[in-house]
């Protein structure tokens, strides 16, 4: 009689290693998200506090320099972002490609303000934001491998 050699872990059911993957990337995109309005939170805050300290106000701001306040929300989520993505191990181009993904909404927006297109600091504010989501998905989709992947913590 031959034993047999037999593993002294149960294979996966086929069906846990299709959705492991996906769930690695939507919990990814998620935590993507969540750093990102994290930072928009506390940089944006910092920024309104000086702001303050210097007798500006956030109407005042948007009203005479909306551009700015385009620039600096567009900032405040992609500074953290990229830091996380380095800090998670991401590649280069994978951080390339997701800062990418989130300044062409700002660049959009500051294109349609100069343009005349819209004024409302409030309407572009929204429209870079909602842009952003579904570009950084997409981004996500382009290195689809890198973010299904299990998390690196070596950096």
């Amino acid at each position: 009689m031959s034993a047999i050699a037999t593993s002294s872990r149960p294979s996966a059911p086929a069906t846990d290693r299709r959705t492991r993957p996906a769930l690695r990337f939507v919990g990814h995109y998620l935590e993507m998200v969540a750093v990102m309005l994290l930072g928009m939170a506390v940089l944006g805050g910092a920024a309104l506090g000086l702001l303050a300290l210097a007798g500006v106000t956030p109407d005042e701001l948007a009203d005479n320099a909306p551009a700015v306040v385009l620039a600096g929300m567009g900032t405040s989520m992609v500074a953290p972002m990229v830091w996380w993505m380095r800090r998670r191990g991401h590649s280069a181009a994978a951080n390339r490609e997701m800062a990418g993904a989130m300044i062409v909404p700002t660049l959009v927006t500051l294109a349609l303000l100069a343009a005349g297109g819209a004024t409302d600091v409030d309407s572009l504010l929204g429209i870079q934001h909602v842009a952003m989501f579904p570009a950084m998905f997409g981004a996500m989709l382009l290195r689809r491998d890198e973010y299904t992947d299990r998390p690196r913590r070596d950096g």
